[in-house]
């Protein structure tokens, strides 16, 4: 068995694990020294979930693959059933939420013979 053709599988691993691991311990150490109550933290989280929002709605509005094929509104419904399921769902509303909204998405998919 030779490196030869195993050294560039070797060389990303440890390049993308260099490049990952730095950040997450430079996130540890600013996370430490933040309130929680600091505009910095409320801003950061104000991006993430814009960013969250973002990706949710290209997939609503421009979808690619096996969602392309659905109807817009099969698409928003899902998303209304896995909300409404989600403020409702109690202990495990995370869950509930997403099953439900996977689960009206599947089924119309299925309905329709997409």
């Amino acid at each position: 068995m030779s490196f030869a053709g195993l050294w560039p599988y070797i060389f990303i691993a440890v390049a993308g694990w260099l490049a990952t691991d730095l950040w997450r311990w430079a996130g540890v150490l600013a996370g430490n020294r933040i309130d929680e109550k600091s505009e910095v933290l409320n801003w950061v989280k104000a991006v993430a979930t814009a960013l969250v929002a973002a990706v949710i709605a290209k997939l609503i509005f421009f979808p690619t693959g096996t969602l392309e094929a659905s109807p817009l509104w099969l698409r928003l419904g899902s998303v209304v059933i896995g909300a409404v399921c989600f403020f409702v769902g109690g202990r495990f509303r995370q869950i509930a939420g997403i099953a439900a909204a996977i689960g009206f998405l599947a089924a119309g998919l299925a309905i329709l013979g997409v």
